[in-house]
């Protein structure tokens, strides 16, 4: 638990807290993150998996290649979801062993990621995350708060972590990877667990259209409408979330409350900041 800082004649000082989503596996960036801060919040996908920028980093990158990443990537783009799919399947079946591939490639990264927080870290996963791995690298340092309600500096700070499960899909159970996506019933009721609370903080945002759209994919990602109904009967502070790199917009208010895209970190390398 983070407490205020006090002056020597007994006054609250203030409080200031780092927030970084979507690290995707930039350690060295996020090594620094919690410069200055009080406290670091991690609001998830630290796992680099498909880097779109260079093809060659990654997991995908270790395992297949940049050309083939490159392909992958072209087929995301333009291609249709059948020829997307088909391509991914022919990777995968090229290796002896998928599953115990990304099982070592998710570990080194998550090795050097974990290592890299400063303390005190409060970090949720996102999709392109396994937190079933997470207690085996968050040390003393690192508290893992998916679900929680937690005090910081005075403020109650609620969480959730993950993304949606689009309707009518059922994932393979024995895909090599599995992405953290929760039914909309699992999620919706971790969210409605979060009352009392000062600041929302969750990977995806909220169901407003606008920060739901990204401009450089051209599609809307999944929001939550039981975000923006806790938001409603809640009306926090500010609601925290990151997930869409390129939102059509960054921040958008819903009565009372600030909510708030903080910002695609792998490459802008730079926490929001939040004072109080």
């Amino acid at each position: 638990m983070c407490h205020p800082k006090r002056w020597s004649h007994g006054k609250i000082a203030a409080v200031r807290v780092h927030v970084v989503s979507d690290v995707h596996g930039n350690a060295e960036a996020l090594a620094r993150a919690g410069d200055g801060a009080d406290a670091l919040i991690v609001l998830g996908d630290l796992i680099d998996f498909v880097d779109y920028h260079d093809h060659g980093g990654g997991i995908l990158g270790r395992l297949f290649g940049a050309e083939n990443v490159g392909t992958f990537a072209k087929l995301r783009r333009q291609g249709s979801r059948e020829e997307t799919v088909a391509f991914a399947r022919s990777l995968w079946a090229g290796l002896d062993d998928p599953r115990g591939a990304v099982d070592e490639a998710l570990r080194e990264q998550y090795a050097e990621l974990f290592a890299a927080m400063t303390a005190p870290t409060y970090a949720i996963p996102g999709n392109v995350d396994a937190p079933a791995l997470w207690p085996e690298f968050s040390g003393p340092d690192v508290r893992l708060v998916d679900g929680e309600v937690v005090d910081i500096g005075g403020l109650r700070f609620g969480f959730v972590g993950g993304a949606l499960l689009p309707d009518g899909v059922t994932p393979k159970r024995n895909a090599a990877w599995h992405p953290y996506l929760r039914t909309r019933e699992e999620f919706d009721r971790a969210v409605a667990a979060l009352s009392g609370i000062d600041v929302l903080c969750s990977h995806i945002p909220p169901a407003v259209p606008d920060l739901t759209y990204d401009v450089v994919a051209r599609r809307p990602e999944l929001g939550s409408q039981a975000l923006l109904d806790v938001i409603a009967a809640e009306q926090p502070r500010w609601a925290l979330f990151g997930h869409v790199h390129q939102p059509l917009a960054a921040r958008s208010r819903a009565g009372r409350t600030e909510c708030r895209n903080v910002g695609h970190f792998k490459h802008t390398a730079r926490p929001y900041v939040l004072r109080w």
